[in-house]
């Protein structure tokens, strides 16, 4: 998973997390504001009616001791002022409280909250109550635990997006660090240098050290090449200097049929590091683009030359070779020597590590995404899926080895590889033990001017 979707996937359960919270909070923070903003209802009205009485005095409500009440017409709120008896004890000071209780308003009973206050006016205790109904102060509680949940809903909400908006804005360098400078980059030479736009310190410093590590990566493959090359052009005049004088031994009539044999041998050993020293050469040349790119080629007649070439190694063996190119493809900016090479040292392998009396395929197709797919498919031994990743790898060769196993070092398949890479190909391998590999040339479809 992306960094990104990390990012956003915990800052949505955050928020989510912080919703639930507040659903499991915020009814108990509503109810305790909704008590209280009732009970501070009910304190402006005790005002309020003590300013009245203040004002036109207590006959304008309790006249010949009788109780003062006053309802609202839906019976949700009531003030009234009771003279108490004069037997009952004074206090010193008003004394007042807030309650639930059940009243009975003419034939129903509701609720209320009540503000009961006893005072005492011209030596007269008197208790006002002002009530207020709960279902009112529970209308509120909904209305309030409804609104705070839309608010935190909706914030969180807008968090989420502007967060996510706000890590694909910050982390925007990094993708284009992995798209541009990461992504299908098989050899130093195809890396861009080119500085990654950014304000974040720690993105300039994974940029600048990538950059530095690939400089330091292509001076030492341009090293390692240059050594190959000279090494390679160094070695061939020792190694034909070598072979010249051997085969002058060889002409001399006095030398013993024993010392023939062996300089024999040591011409075919001779033999084969000279080729070595010509395929390393040929790998440097390729990798320091010393071959030119100006040929259209047809793989049809490419692979027509190197069936032609080996048509006598496959009768040796008894292998049928079936080949399938329709639609034939030309390259238009290709190399027909190199190529030639590459199909023929694919084809040799094919022949080399194939089973007596089996066959060879070759199959070339368009795919949907355009380009060309060719395959060369084989009944041989097959290669062990552990060996698969190095199989490309100078020097290394995984078949059987005994005294009838084919000879070579292991550069035909690197030297495919190089060519392929030559060319803005690709070459794969798939391989059953038992039943054989199959390599396929993967073309990129031409460039549109």
């Amino acid at each position: 998973m992306r960094l990104e979707a990390k990012l956003a996937l915990f800052n949505a359960l955050s928020k989510l997390l912080l919703v639930l919270l507040g659903a499991a909070v915020i009814p108990a923070i509503v109810s305790r504001v909704a008590v209280a903003h009732t009970d501070q209802r009910l304190h402006e009205k005790k005002r309020e009616v003590l300013g009245l009485i203040q004002r036109d005095g207590l006959v304008a409500f309790v006249r010949q001791e009788q109780a003062y009440a006053d309802y609202n017409i839906l019976k949700q709120e009531y003030i009234t002022l009771t003279p108490e008896s004069a037997a009952a004890p004074t206090a010193a000071t008003p004394e007042e409280k807030i309650f639930n209780e059940p009243r009975q308003v003419d034939d129903e009973v509701e609720d209320f909250r009540i503000l009961s206050y006893r005072f005492v006016s011209g030596g007269r205790p008197y208790r006002l109550e002002i009530g207020s109904s709960l279902a009112t102060v529970e209308l509120l509680e909904e209305t309030l635990r409804r609104l705070a949940l839309w608010v935190l809903v909706i914030g969180a909400a807008i968090t989420v997006v502007t967060d996510a908006a706000f890590a694909r804005f910050l982390l925007r360098p990094l993708g284009d660090l992995i798209s541009s400078k990461l992504r299908n980059v098989r050899h130093p030479s195809g890396f861009s240098f080119t500085p990654i736009p950014t304000t974040t310190t720690d993105f300039r410093q994974l940029d600048d050290s990538l950059n530095e590590m690939m400089r330091q990566m292509q001076s030492a493959f341009e090293k390692e090449r240059e050594f190959m090359s000279n090494v390679s052009h160094e070695l061939l005049t020792p190694v034909s200097i070598l072979q010249t004088r051997f085969e002058n031994m060889l002409q001399d009539p006095t030398l013993a049929h024993v010392h023939s044999l062996k300089l024999v041998d040591s011409q075919k050993t001779l033999y084969r590091l000279r080729n070595t020293v010509k395929t390393l050469l040929l790998i440097a040349n390729i990798e320091n683009d010393q071959y030119l790119r100006e040929e259209s080629v047809s793989l049809a007649a490419v692979v027509a030359d190197a069936t032609n070439e080996l048509e006598d190694r496959l009768a040796q063996r008894e292998l049928h070779l079936r080949v399938h190119l329709e639609p034939d493809f030309v390259l238009l900016r290709a190399n027909q020597t190199l190529l030639f090479t590459l199909i023929f040292n694919l084809l040799s392998n094919a022949i080399k590590y194939n089973r007596e009396g089996g066959s060879i395929t070759v199959t070339g197709l368009v795919p949907p995404q355009g380009g060309y797919h060719l395959s060369v498919a084989d009944t041989g031994p097959g290669i062990a899926a552990e060996n698969l990743p190095h199989l490309f790898d100078r020097f290394r060769r995984f078949h059987a080895s005994g005294p009838k196993s084919p000879e070579g070092f292991g550069l035909g398949l690197p030297i495919a590889q190089t060519i392929a890479n030559f060319h803005k190909a690709s070459i794969t391998v798939t391989s059953v033990v038992g039943k054989g590999s199959t390599f396929t040339l993967e073309f990129q479809p031409p460039a549109v001017d």
